[in-house]
């Protein structure tokens, strides 16, 4: 999964930018239009506003995991203009890398995928993918999670843009989120279309988008 400038460890899991970092960003978006903030402005805003935005996240997350998509986006101040939802695909067919060899010697259950096309408030267009894993075991998704948050692993597939309007989608694994609910393996990837949402932004929305129940 990902790319060589993802954020990496030291032995290249992928690793999450800290909260207030993410926070901060939410903040320059939403609250300031995507108008870039230096020096000590950056500060201010770290200081003012971003427990206000690490609550506006954490309401997303929650009626994420409730299963209320709808809600989930417009907490981050997103409209969904696309949706697409792919079930019952074979998962070795549509990944990529070692995370396909894997899944060739360790079959899945099954395989959901959904496609969100988005805009912001500032014209931005995204999408997000989520993908979701069942695996056989708990043992085996806990493999497969492990093995997809590494660089250079490969991923599962997302969706083409097309099935959602917006073309042809350079998947970079910048923004990026997992998590894992015993044999369930969710991954959810972000990339920007039009327009230039922050970076921190962008792995907010995919924090929120990895929440989703299995739809």
């Amino acid at each position: 999964m990902g790319k060589p400038d993802q954020p990496r460890g030291p032995d290249g899991k992928w690793r999450k930018r800290s909260g207030v970092a993410v926070a901060a960003a939410l903040a320059a978006t939403v609250a300031y239009g995507q108008v870039g903030v230096t020096g000590g402005g950056t500060a201010s805003v770290e200081s003012s506003i971003s427990q206000a935005l690490r609550t506006k996240l954490d309401k997303g997350k929650r009626n994420a995991a409730k299963g209320r998509p709808g809600a989930a986006w417009k907490d981050l101040s997103l409209k969904r203009t696309g949706q697409r939802l792919f079930r019952g695909a074979r998962c070795a067919v549509n990944s990529y890398g070692d995370v396909q060899r894997f899944l060739f010697r360790t079959p899945c259950r099954s395989l959901d995928r959904m496609l969100y096309a988005l805009d912001d408030e500032q014209w931005n267009r995204i999408v997000v993918s989520v993908a979701w894993v069942d695996m056989r075991n708990a043992v085996s998704a806990r493999e497969l999670r492990a093995l997809a948050d590494v660089h250079g692993t490969g991923n599962i597939a997302p969706l083409p843009g097309s099935f959602v309007g917006v073309g042809d989608i350079r998947w970079t694994g910048r923004n990026y989120d997992s998590r894992r609910s015993n044999r369930l393996v969710v991954i959810a990837e972000v990339e920007p279309v039009s327009g230039a949402p922050s970076p921190g932004y962008l792995d907010g929305i995919a924090d929120v988008a990895a929440e989703f129940p299995r739809p």
